[in-house]
């Protein structure tokens, strides 16, 4: 079985929960794709991770993130992947607003400025967090080279809109929804 096809398995078996969900975005919905269920489990994030870096290594990008926290477990698990073939990339955390002690700094990691860097969001419906993320970056200095979601709600047509590569492991009729 491919990486690709397992992981699928492991997200329709583990992460599609279904009730009444008010999403992010603040839309309701009837089910909710939980993949904090799989991208914190020891033995499917690096699974993760080998999907999502075989999704966008094309890109060629220096570092991955995106807003915490929907992001953190999957640039930390691209992060891991990339150092085991050999091909490391860093990771960073975009806060959603600069925090008011310490550094202030709103993008923690290493420094992004003049680095070509990779957002990426576990799953998104409007594509507000990643495009918050992308300006976020922009400000810093950084180069985006695209975004990446292992879960496509609905957001490929707004991230395209920017003008952004819009990347998606899995789309919700992958998943039978």
């Amino acid at each position: 079985m491919t990486d690709r096809a397992e992981l699928l398995e492991a997200i329709k078996a583990n992460a599609v929960v279904h009730g009444d969900f008010v999403l992010s975005s603040g839309q309701r919905a009837d089910f909710y794709v939980d993949l904090r269920r799989i991208l914190l489990d020891g033995l499917l994030a690096p699974l993760a991770g080998r999907v999502m870096l075989d999704l966008t290594w094309d890109l060629s990008y220096e570092a991955v993130g995106g807003l915490t926290m929907g992001a953190d477990p999957v640039a930390t698990a691209i992060m891991h992947a990339a150092a085991g073939r050999g091909t490391p990339v860093n990771a960073f955390v975009v806060r959603k607003k600069e925090k008011d002690h310490g550094t202030q700094r709103r993008i923690e990691g290493p420094d992004v400025t003049g680095l070509r860097v990779l957002v990426v969001e576990d799953t998104s419906t409007t594509g507000a967090s990643p495009l918050n993320a992308v300006d976020a970056l922009r400000e810093a200095g950084a180069e985006v080279a695209g975004v990446a979601v292992l879960v496509n709600r609905g957001a490929r047509e707004k991230v395209a809109d920017r003008g952004l590569v819009f990347r998606a492991a899995y789309e919700l009729s992958d998943l039978g929804i």
